[in-house]
């Protein structure tokens, strides 16, 4: 079986740690599928001393070794030969930066190939990234980029609530510029397509928010609704797309979470999704990045220099990550209209 990779992300945050407590907790072995860790030795040994363990290094094959700690078994390919010395948690250097990049790109690598069945990536800083040379605002575009897709959709997933953005990292008064019927459409079939063959459900169901206040309250608030929003959803709704909306997103939410009338709540920026949603999974959202022809989950938290050293993080975004990337299936192969020309 192939494995579900781990990328290490920062070897200066908490994601080493997450993944060696997480091991050291039983999850790993709880998992389906065989697991390995792309990222750096000497980090990840690094990480076992903070939980009292010194980890016993074996070889396998190639880049490939297992470390032993205390009885629990972690398969690593080894992407970064950082030195430990070197190492200062919430400091990374451009050796740091350059090694993050390193271990999302073999692993994209191993996905498309198919020698690997899925990833699953801790976080990292995006400013050591490009520090590096590597000039991508975070994971979703470096993925992106490397499996030649021109459109991908940012969904954060917990068990109760799945939102889906149509614009993301934006500065509030720029997201009406953004928007247009063709974005959000592209927004609702990708999420469309990736819940029905990645999640299997039969005909998900998308509610879509408006923009504006009382979903513009027929222009008095703004227009985008009957400019923009409602020309998506009917031309959605056309080509067999459950949607539904522009829906007050004062209200939706409710009903979506206590009703159940939505399987995704597609959104039109960052702040309108992501506040309720870490309401809900503050500690255990999944982000997902649909429209990739690999599957990708990460955890929806930062790099927690605050934290990282102490052993003290919370592993339950990662675990969530984990199982959530183990029982996704395969994306179907992308229309020549999905990726870039």
């Amino acid at each position: 079986m192939q494995p579900l990779l781990i990328t290490m992300g920062d070897p200066t945050g908490i994601g080493p740690e997450l993944i060696v407590k997480t091991l050291l907790d039983g999850d790993l072995a709880s998992l389906p599928v065989p697991v390995r860790v792309i990222g750096d030795v000497a980090a990840l040994k690094q990480a076992g001393q903070i939980f009292g363990i010194v980890a016993r290094e074996t070889a396998v094959a190639g880049p490939i070794c297992r470390l032993d700690f205390n009885g629990q078994r972690l398969e690593v390919e080894a992407c970064s030969y950082l030195t430990p010395a070197n190492l200062s948690y919430g400091k990374p250097d451009p050796a740091c930066g350059r090694a993050m990049a390193d271990y999302i790109d073999q692993a994209a690598q191993q996905c498309l190939s198919g020698s690997a069945q899925a990833m699953v990536t801790c976080p990292i800083n995006k400013k050591a990234i490009n520090a590096a040379g590597c000039s991508f605002p975070g994971h979703t575009e470096f993925l992106a980029d490397r499996c030649g897709v021109k459109q991908v959709v940012m969904m954060l997933a917990g068990t109760r609530l799945k939102v889906c953005l149509v614009t993301t990292h934006l500065p509030l008064a720029a997201v009406a510029q953004q928007l247009s019927v063709e974005t959000i459409l592209t927004t609702l079939r990708i999420t469309h397509s990736a819940l029905q063959n990645q999640f299997a459900l039969h005909r998900p169901r998308l509610a879509v928010l408006a923009l504006n206040p009382h979903a513009g309250e027929s222009g008095l608030f703004g227009d985008e609704e009957q400019r923009l929003i409602t020309p998506a959803i009917q031309a959605a709704c056309a080509e067999g797309i459950a949607a539904s909306g522009p829906h007050s997103a004062d209200t939706l939410f409710h009903f979506a979470v206590h009703k159940n009338s939505a399987d995704a709540v597609i959104c039109m920026y960052h702040d309108q999704g992501l506040i309720p949603l870490k309401l809900l999974h503050f500690d255990d959202a999944v982000n997902v990045t649909l429209g990739l022809p690999i599957i990708r989950t990460s955890v929806d938290h930062g790099t927690a220099y605050d934290l990282a050293g102490s052993g003290k993080a919370s592993t339950a975004s990662l675990r969530a990550a984990l199982h959530m990337a183990a029982a996704m299936q395969k994306p179907q192969p992308l229309n020549d209209t999905d990726r870039k020309s």
